[in-house]
């Protein structure tokens, strides 16, 4: 069975078009109060749909959903999926932009929820630690003042 789309070609995609993500948000209803979210996404316009579908075909899993507008992503959050599929995918696969630095702290961040550090207040911290350092340069305002406002 042939592939519709080549590995190498992902992962050069995926260096301009994907992004690796971590959100953290105050839950009172978590363990140490707070829910952390890593999602592995990319995002096009929806004449490109088609290319979306294709890229959760070849990964096997995640979901295809409106993101804004226009825009679509596929979009992969399930900490198994991240952990057994997307990492090994990138590891074997090697990002060639900035965006490899982005990949390797977010390796770090899944790595630290299976072994459960998300449930404890240190384990929070330092996933913050972590994120903070990741994507645009204006996110980290927003994780600062994030941590200032809840602590």
């Amino acid at each position: 069975m042939k592939r519709e789309l080549e590995p190498f070609w992902v992962s050069g995609f995926t260096d301009g078009e994907g992004t690796f993500y971590v959100g953290i948000n105050k839950n009172t209803e978590m363990t140490a109060g707070f829910q952390v979210l890593p999602e592995f996404r990319i995002v096009q316009h929806e004449k490109d749909i088609k290319l979306l579908y294709k890229l959760k075909s070849f990964f096997g899993c995640g979901v295809v959903r409106k993101n804004h507008d226009t825009r679509y992503e596929v979009r992969i959050r399930k900490i198994e999926h991240l952990a057994k599929i997307i990492i090994p995918f990138f590891i074997k696969h090697p990002l060639q932009t900035q965006k490899k630095h982005d990949f390797l702290k977010f390796r770090k961040v899944v790595l630290l929820i299976e072994k459960g550090e998300h449930l404890t207040r240190d384990g929070i911290d330092k996933i913050l630690s972590i994120a903070k350092k990741m994507n645009r340069k204006e996110k980290l305002r927003t994780i600062e003042n994030f941590k200032n406002k809840f602590g």
